[in-house]
């Protein structure tokens, strides 16, 4: 049973050189932080206290599932979970396991539980697992036998089975901060037993900003930044060396941004791009459609998406906007990349300039919705087609009127929907744009045609 404890401190760590497979870590894996305070970019969930740090400090422990993008220090939280708790730490990677991993370290966590030891069965990229495979973990979670840790940079609500979000608590937690982590690499630098303390290396605070920036959020990425740099720095005769402009142009040539094309990071951007252009805000529409690209997202479901916009979005409030939509997929497809993005760009600008109107869009619904509830209603009589006698003699088109021929070039008395939905009006135009102009003349006809249910005679101008 998992319960209050005393208070525990993290095991300091031993004084002294490395052991020979130490120096052989990477330095973030050598820097990994040993206690709850050496962590940063956390104070939202593990500051001064928090719940969460006051429930490890005094070794109460609760399955959980991280939630966060990398490098933000998942891996090292579980580690101190089962530190800070007096646990036995074991891990397994979704990437690399499969069940009968799993089953062994749930065995191993039985004969610890069995001998009164508490298991932080640490899981890495648990989104990976299939149901099946997550739902293994439930009875023993249940039992006490393990402390579950799982570990997501996806949605959990999305990507775990809700049997074990149930048993678990969420924690998210965040990217970490430009500032912190320079922090994080000052610490480096300065620490001689397990950092580059002592190399005699140097660098100034704007190339350690600069590092910290491009590594976008992720710790660890930014320690190995500055590991290499380390290599490559050229020393002079006494043996310092320093991390320069040059170095650094070496070291951030490629500064990818986080983006995954098929996860939320995807779908939370591109919703943001759809947003700012309905907002009409055109700022933030270029830098979403910049940041897409510059994450690898296919140009052309960009195109195909802001197509869709023209037309939910925009609508009969610009209807050039569509043709530009369709012009500008079709540059792209003729020029590629990089002179077709631009195409791309003017068309979510003049997008998120455009007036707005959604009117078709929300019409468009509610006739679905009306089709599919009303069920297969009868073509008026007079608007059925009739190209043979005896469809003639059944009165199919009997009473139709040519509104070419009709005084104002529309047939006010007409009726063309079915009977049971006469005078049904689906279709409210905005004042926005081209379309207040449409609003003008469809209400004019739409008032001149209830005055002749009415039994009234419409305005002359009703209709023109």
């Amino acid at each position: 049973m998992i319960g209050a404890m005393p208070r525990r401190k993290p095991v300091a760590a031993s004084s002294g050189l490395f052991a020979e497979s130490d120096a052989l870590k990477p330095l973030a894996e050598r820097m990994r932080p040993r206690t709850l305070d050496e962590i940063v970019g956390q104070s939202r969930l593990l500051g001064a206290d928090t719940p969460l740090r006051r429930a490890l400090e005094a070794g109460r422990v609760h399955s959980m599932v991280l939630w966060g993008p990398p490098g933000c220090g998942k891996t090292t939280l579980a580690l101190l979970v089962a530190r800070y708790a007096d646990a036995d730490f074991r891990a397994v990677s979704a990437v690399l396991s499969g069940l009968p991993e799993v089953r062994k370290e749930l065995a191993a966590a039985e004969e610890n539980f069995a001998q009164g030891r508490r298991t932080v069965l640490f899981v890495d990229e648990v989104h990976r697992f299939n149901k099946a495979q997550q739902d293994a973990f439930l009875p023993h979670i249940e039992k006490g036998v393990i402390v579950f840790v799982g570990a997501t940079t996806e949605n959990p609500s999305f990507e775990l089975n809700s049997a074990l979000l149930s048993r678990c608590r969420v924690h998210v937690m965040d990217a970490v901060p430009a500032e912190a982590i320079v922090a994080a690499l000052q610490r480096a630098l300065a620490d001689a037993e397990r950092g580059l303390g002592g190399q005699g290396i140097e660098v100034d605070d704007s190339a350690l900003a600069l590092m910290a920036r491009a590594a976008d959020g992720d710790v660890r990425r930014a320690l190995t930044f500055l590991e290499i740099a380390a290599e490559l720095a050229e020393r002079d005769a006494s043996g310092r060396a320093r991390i320069g402009e040059a170095t650094l142009d070496q070291v951030l040539a490629d500064r990818t941004r986080r983006f995954d094309k098929g996860g939320e990071q995807f779908y939370d951007q591109i919703s943001a791009l759809h947003k700012s252009v309905r907002s009409s805000d055109p700022d933030a529409a270029l830098y979403w459609f910049a940041r897409m690209l510059d994450g690898g997202c296919d140009p052309r479901y960009l195109a195909r998406r802001m197509t869709r916009m023209a037309i939910e979005d925009v609508g009969l409030a610009d209807p050039r906007a569509w043709q530009l939509a369709l012009h500008a997929w079709d540059t792209y497809e003729r020029l590629g990349s990089p002179e077709g993005d631009l195409g791309l760009a003017v068309l979510a600008v003049y997008l998120a300039v455009a007036p707005k109107s959604n009117a078709v869009y929300r019409a468009f619904g509610e006739v679905q919705l009306t089709v599919g509830e009303s069920g297969t209603l009868e073509v008026p009589m007079h608007l059925r087609n009739a190209p043979t006698r005896l469809m003639k003699g059944l009165g199919y088109g009997k009473g139709y009127q040519y509104d070419h021929d009709v005084e104002g070039g529309v047939a006010l008395d007409q009726q063309c929907l079915p009977d049971a939905l006469a005078g049904t009006e689906f279709y409210a135009p905005t004042e926005h744009g081209l379309e207040a102009k449409v609003k003008a003349k469809l209400d004019a006809l739409r008032e001149a045609r209830r005055a002749l249910r009415s039994g009234k005679r419409p305005n002359a101008d009703q209709g023109g």
